[in-house]
């Protein structure tokens, strides 16, 4: 038995471009958005100061620096083929942690507890599309 993802690369070479383009759209998003979120806790602009101590955590300038700083590497680390899955491995820790950040203050749901979730979709959809071996490991039958 097939996956619907071996059928669609195997019945159809311009399915394996379609799904190595839909991971770099995804993982691209993913990593706009994550670049974005580093580089504002490196700057450190008031919004983020408010929102850093909105949820509890101390707003220091060396605190904000570190976490830019770690989230950056994870990201780059995503960034590149070779060092992907180390990468979304790492990626799925920093948004489990703002996830539980969120989750402990009762914020509402959908909008804030699981953006964390619906980024790391888009970091590991991406990777599924893009690297037919994580494929071979997370199956999707048709």
């Amino acid at each position: 038995m097939s996956t619907a993802a071996e059928y669609c690369v195997s019945a159809n070479p311009a399915g394996a471009v379609r799904y190595t383009w839909a991971g770099r759209v995804l993982s691209g998003l993913a990593i706009a958005f994550l670049v974005m979120d580093g580089v504002m806790k490196l700057v450190q602009p008031q919004v983020v100061i408010e929102s850093t101590t909105g949820i509890g955590w101390p707003a220091d300038a060396m605190m904000l620096t570190v976490l830019g700083m770690l989230l950056l590497v994870c990201t780059a680390l995503y960034s590149f083929s070779r060092t992907a899955v180390l990468g979304a491995i790492l990626l799925t820790g920093y948004l489990g942690g703002a996830v539980a950040s969120h989750v402990r203050l009762g914020d509402p749901l959908l909008t804030h507890d699981l953006f964390g979730v619906y980024l790391g979709v888009f970091v590991w959809g991406g990777l599924w599309f893009r690297d037919p071996r994580i494929r071979a490991l997370i199956p999707f039958r048709a």
